[in-house]
């Protein structure tokens, strides 16, 4: 399985658990925290901002884990490299999924046991989503956990177990395997330290690659004494510990086809001794008993002879390699010569093919002019059809508009005659009217010379009268102011209105109209003046 797969995996539960309501979505802040925990613990440098450019669509609502994907594999996945502690990055994400999922009622194991089998069903697991483990590797892992506690394997148990389990497809996730384990269904008659001890061992051959482990004595190189350390065997290399917790490594043995395994007798009290000999140093090791030492001592020349024959196929592999290179290069040459001449050959072709092609399209554009000459000639020729028949309509046009003319003209020739015909008419009428017309005027002048003569005569007569009137008034005048003086003895008789006369008792005519007033007025004053006492 390869590092993206298996990072995928722990990281794959450590969403599942953030999908509160299992749709598939997680929120976006969340997935920050997430991304930034991820980067912390695989030593990745952390952009803040890539995650807010990635969605930046997308600000509102919860983020689908398959929109998450690219991102994590752009800014995380692609950027991993194999310099981080595993076993952090999955603590890191078991402590997200186990929050959530792991119920830690009636288990016999702590939860340090539950995150070693956490780790070792995402490595058996399929690589297929959601995870599941299915019964053969369910099978082997309780094999080598039953193995471990020292325990024998009972098939007839795990056969009447997986006829419980052809009703789950033959399957577990991860929760079910915990507490499969957990509840000691295969562990009966075993004690929890028994248990946890079996699971830690399959947990080191599975997970971090442990091939034995164990207390021994080893021989200082310095002070020559005799210390005890914990000693990991891995596929390349034995790791002494000061302590089985690992946490204060003192050094490693890197094993290799030039490694030598041997035993040792016993001296300086020491039994069961065997030494590692490498290139630049040799290591003096005591086990606790001669069992111990002879596993030792196998399994440490067991992995220098997978080493030394991993060196040798890959010698074998580098020398076929160099082989198969060497002859697909002569291959390659001698092709390259074929492929050399081919060359030639084709290039004469082409030379040839050229020069024909090259008169070809001489030929061509030697007919491409001459079809656009042809063109242009049956263009010009179409044009000038064009143009004929333009002109032709128009001289049609012309003729109907000269014909239309020359009816119009007719038609104005015969009015004007008749015009003139009744023109000369009406001349002659008004010529007698206007004889007429003189003839009256002459009377009419003569008429009026008669009419101002008569005017003349009549103004004079009217200045003889005017100055009679004058003299009679100034006559009159002089009579009046003798009348006023004695009014009630003469009265000037003057002429009377043209109205009908009032009569008084001194006769018709003898008051005035405005005599008449002011004596009426003087009356109806002394008719209403009250009477005086006498």
């Amino acid at each position: 399985m390869g590092l993206r797969d298996e990072l995928l995996k722990a990281i794959w539960h450590a969403f599942t658990a953030l999908d509160v309501d299992k749709s598939g979505k997680v929120s976006k802040s969340q997935l920050k925290v997430l991304s930034h925990n991820l980067c912390t613990v695989m030593k990745i440098p952390h952009d803040p901002v890539a995650l807010e450019e990635h969605f930046r669509d997308d600000d509102e609502g919860p983020v689908s884990n398959q929109g998450y994907m690219p991102y994590l594999n752009r800014f995380i996945l692609d950027k991993v490299q194999d310099n981080f502690d595993r076993v952090d990055f999955n603590r890191m994400c078991w402590t997200l999924c186990a929050r959530k999922n792991l119920n830690r009622n009636h288990l016999l194991i702590s939860d340090d046991d539950a995150f070693k089998i956490w780790c070792i069903f995402n490595f058996l697991s399929e690589d297929k989503y959601p995870l599941v483990m299915v019964s053969e590797e369910i099978e082997y892992f309780l094999r080598k956990l039953t193995e471990a506690m020292g325990g024998s394997w009972i098939e007839e148990k795990f056969e009447e177990y997986k006829i419980q389990l052809s009703s789950k497809h033959q399957c577990l996730n991860v929760w079910e395997l915990i507490e499969l384990v957990g509840m000691g269904h295969f562990s009966k008659g075993m004690d929890r330290q028994t248990l946890s001890m079996g699971i830690n061992e399959v947990f080191q051959e599975l997970i971090l690659d442990v091939l034995k482990q164990g207390y021994m004595m080893k021989k200082g190189h310095k002070r020559k004494n005799w210390t005890e350390r914990w000693f990991l065997l891995k596929p390349n290399l034995i790791s002494y510990y000061a302590s089985e917790d690992l946490t204060e490594k003192k050094g490693d043995i890197l094993l290799d086809g030039n490694c030598c395994v041997e035993s040792l007798p016993d001296k300086e009290g020491k039994k069961c001794l065997f030494y590692v000999k490498c290139v630049d140093k040799s290591f003096e090791i005591s086990a606790s008993d001669k069992k111990k030492k002879q596993e030792w001592i196998q399994e440490s020349l067991c992995v220098a002879q997978k080493l030394e024959e991993a060196a040798a196929n890959a010698a074998e592999e580098e020398r076929r390699r160099l082989q198969t290179q060497s002859e697909l290069q002569d291959l390659y040459r001698v092709e390259m010569e074929k492929e050399k001449m081919v060359r030639q050959q084709m290039e004469e072709q082409v030379a040839q093919k050229s020069s024909e092609l090259e008169q070809y399209l001489q030929r061509v554009r030697e007919l491409e002019n001459m079809y656009n000459s042809l063109e242009e000639a049956l263009e010009e020729e179409r044009q000038a059809r064009q143009d004929e028949e333009t002109v032709r309509k128009l001289q049609a046009r012309l003729l109907e508009e000269e014909v239309s003319k020359r009816a119009e003209l007719e038609q104005i020739h015969l009015y004007q005659q008749q015009t003139i015909s009744q023109t000369q008419a009406e001349k002659q009428e008004l010529e007698r009217e206007r004889l007429a017309k003189e003839s009256a005027l002459q009377s009419a002048m003569q008429q009026l010379h008669q009419l101002e003569a008569d005017r003349q005569g009549a103004l004079e007569q009217y200045e003889e009268v005017m100055k009679k009137l004058a003299d009679a008034a100034n006559n009159t005048k002089s009579w009046k102011d003798k009348v006023a003086q004695h009014e009630g003895l003469i009265r000037l008789v003057q002429p009377g209105p043209k109205y009908p006369q009032k009569i008084t008792n001194w006769g018709p005519a003898a008051f005035t109209e405005a005599e008449l007033s002011l004596r009426e007025k003087d009356w109806q004053e002394k008719k209403n003046r009250p009477a005086t006492p006498q």
